[in-house]
């Protein structure tokens, strides 16, 4: 079995401060946002099609620099503030799976998100959304993640915290455990990914080796 992991809300906890940087930068741009909207509307998404919605939605077009400029704050904060997911690192190596990342982040910050939290050392391997052609919630980065990986959709396992990550590891044909334990998830986020099909939720860490083993 592979264990493919989600790296933000899932592996670092660095939902609630992207979501408010994001939320900054966008209304410095002209384009209000708050970090409450940036979560519930682009949580899992890529800042590709992030930006094509918001263009699209709000009738604007974005700075050429915003990527930039988003992605040069974000790294600053994450060098002191960035935290890992309570527990991740027990449960992972309590896992005796192959295992590798697939975020919708490009690749430099899923490097630095892992290095800054200590869990570096535990991925070889890592996909960014940048490498295909849709991200989530189409199932295109999971399904490539298989393919390099040389694993099977059937034999894949998703830990994923977004109802687009579910979305996807659902279309990809693999199966999928929500986590509901980072500092985004509100008292509806466990409902919110099992109505996205995530027939499993969990929101500790802990709960995670218990519950793949039962699926393997």
């Amino acid at each position: 079995m592979l264990l493919i992991f989600d790296c933000d809300g899932v592996l670092v906890d660095s939902e609630p401060l992207s979501c408010r940087i994001d939320a900054e930068i966008l209304t410095e741009c002209g384009v209000p946002y708050t970090a409450e909207d940036v979560a519930r509307d682009f949580t899992g998404v890529s800042i590709k099609d992030q930006i094509a919605r918001i263009e699209s939605e709000r009738g604007t077009r974005l700075p050429a620099d915003f990527t930039e400029r988003l992605n040069r704050t974000l790294f600053q904060r994450f060098e002191t503030e960035l935290k890992p997911i309570p527990g991740v690192r027990e449960a992972i190596l309590a896992l005796p799976f192959r295992r590798c990342v697939a975020s919708s982040s490009i690749p430099e910050r899923i490097a630095l998100s892992l290095r800054v939290t200590g869990l570096a050392d535990l991925f070889d391997t890592i996909f960014s959304s940048t490498q295909v052609a849709r991200g989530k919630p189409a199932p295109d980065l999971f399904l490539h993640a298989a393919r390099q990986m040389n694993a099977r959709p059937e034999d894949c396992l998703v830990v994923e915290d977004s109802m687009a990550g579910v979305q996807a590891a659902i279309a990809a044909g693999m199966r999928v455990i929500g986590f509901a334990g980072g500092g985004h998830c509100g008292p509806d986020h466990a409902e919110n990914l099992r109505r996205a099909g995530a027939p499993i939720v969990i929101n500790r860490m802990a709960d995670l080796p218990g519950t793949v083993q039962e699926l393997a």
